[in-house]
């Protein structure tokens, strides 16, 4: 390890279970499951020595990691970059077709939306600020299914959209990263319900 850089952990919380009969991505809850099952969020962090919690401003990620961060005192940090990709103006209702557009080609975007080379773009600077701000710290984050997928393909280039859609029912969903300085080390991929 280089002087002056220590291990810094991120715990990315993918959130729980969503309530999608709600069409607004900003306020769509969790379900009575999903608000049941932050316990499993709590439950795995409370060993891990966390020190802060960041989450996306969107209330399911939000409200994902709100439970856990009560539980040791902390207040959650809202970063408007580590939210969801805006898909457009309208509800998509064959979802899976247009995910495997826009992994097929991560500039594809729809009008008033996002490519994932953007979303990736957004929550790579957001995660290299929160590595800048907590060296050497344990941090969890909240944030959702598209955006960590595209902060793992970031690292792992093999990560698309087979892996994408093998993930997107598992919520919540923890990915475990350790840096030193900006330099990636390992990753780990933990389903909480297994």
């Amino acid at each position: 390890m280089e002087e002056g850089f220590y291990l810094t952990s991120i715990y990315f919380i993918r959130h729980a279970e969503p309530d999608i009969s709600v069409h607004d991505d900003l306020s769509r809850p969790l379900t009575a499951k999903g608000q049941h099952d932050t316990s499993l969020v709590t439950k795995f962090l409370h060993d891990k020595n966390i020190e802060a919690v960041l989450s996306s401003p969107y209330k399911r990620a939000f409200d994902t990691v709100v439970p856990f961060a009560s539980s040791i005192g902390l207040s959650v940090e809202s970063d408007e970059r580590f939210r969801e990709r805006k898909v457009g103006s309208e509800w998509i209702e064959d979802f899976g077709s247009f995910s495997k557009k826009q992994w097929a080609d991560m500039t594809y975007k729809l009008a008033g939306g996002e490519c994932l080379l953007e979303v990736q773009e957004r929550n790579i600077a957001a995660l290299r600020k929160t590595l800048d701000t907590y060296q050497g710290r344990s941090i969890a984050i909240g944030t959702h299914g598209t955006a960590l997928s595209t902060i793992i393909n970031y690292y792992d280039k093999t990560y698309g959209f087979d892996d994408f859609e093998k993930m997107k029912h598992i919520c919540p969903w923890v990915v475990h990263m350790d840096f030193e300085g900006y330099e990636f080390i390992r990753m780990e991929k933990i389903d909480l319900f297994n």
